[in-house]
């Protein structure tokens, strides 16, 4: 079954507009690891606009209090995520191409542009963050040729940028824009390599997605931080978690 790992970015940057800590990140991941969410996401930017220092600890804390459910830090390994991993010691560090000024991510790693220094230094990210304990997981667009050079930097999986299905999909073009994500699922699974996704995907569209693609894991904050505003958390993470285990197609 593919897993739910609910990202709380955005009940944190609902917080950050007031100094009361309402809501309460912790309490809602708690809720939410108590719905049977598999895992907690965050994505701690340099300027703290949402998950704030403080909060990486705090969660981590949180996470390791659930049996069998996983903390994924995500973030630019250049941009304090190594340090923030070390620190903590997550199960699973994602390593996201996004820039300072980024409002959200929104494209994966151009591992075949990379330059000789770039790739190095993105190597060395990826050894540190196996030292630290992590599994590391990059974010990357779903083209097929990219998985192999994945492997050849040392991750252990991929992350595929979902944001392009999801704007097909609602569209009503999904199936044309599924091919290239199953088909890079695949050349990942060729090669070795665990698979996850994650942007824009919602209650609507994430059932067709894990019937055609082979995820191991799905991280969804938006939509569902979303739905949780009318059907309440808990209730949203069941629904998340039902949707995940749609049955794969096998044809």
């Amino acid at each position: 079954m593919t897993k739910l790992s609910v990202n709380v970015n955005k009940i944190a940057t609902l917080r950050n507009t007031r100094n009361n800590g309402i809501p309460d990140v912790v309490r809602l991941s708690t809720i939410a690891l108590a719905a049977g969410a598999d895992g907690i996401t965050v994505h701690p930017r340099p300027d703290q606009r949402h998950i704030r220092f403080d909060d990486v600890g705090e969660l981590a804390a949180v996470v390791a209090g659930h049996p069998g459910a996983e903390y994924n830090i995500e973030g630019n390994p250049f941009h304090g995520l190594v340090e923030h991993c070390a620190r903590v010691r997550p199960a699973q560090a994602t390593l996201v191409p996004d820039a300072h000024e980024a409002p959200t991510s929104n494209h994966g790693w151009d591992l075949a542009g990379l330059g000789r220094e770039a790739r190095s230094a993105l190597a060395r990210a990826i050894d540190d963050l196996h030292a630290a304990g992590c599994r590391v997981s990059l974010f990357v667009d779903p083209v097929a040729q990219v998985m192999p050079l994945a492997r050849d930097l040392g991750a252990d999986r991929v992350e595929l940028y979902t944001e392009p299905y999801a704007t097909a999909a609602a569209a009503g073009r999904a199936e044309v824009c599924l091919r290239d994500y199953a088909q890079a699922a695949q050349a990942a699974r060729d090669g070795g390599l665990g698979v996850n996704a994650g942007h824009d995907l919602n209650l609507d569209n994430l059932p067709a997605f894990v019937r055609a693609c082979p995820v191991d894991e799905v991280s969804i904050g938006h939509a569902l931080i979303a739905d949780a505003l009318e059907l309440g958390l808990a209730e949203t993470v069941r629904r998340y978690k039902a949707a995940c285990a749609t049955l794969r197609d096998r044809s």
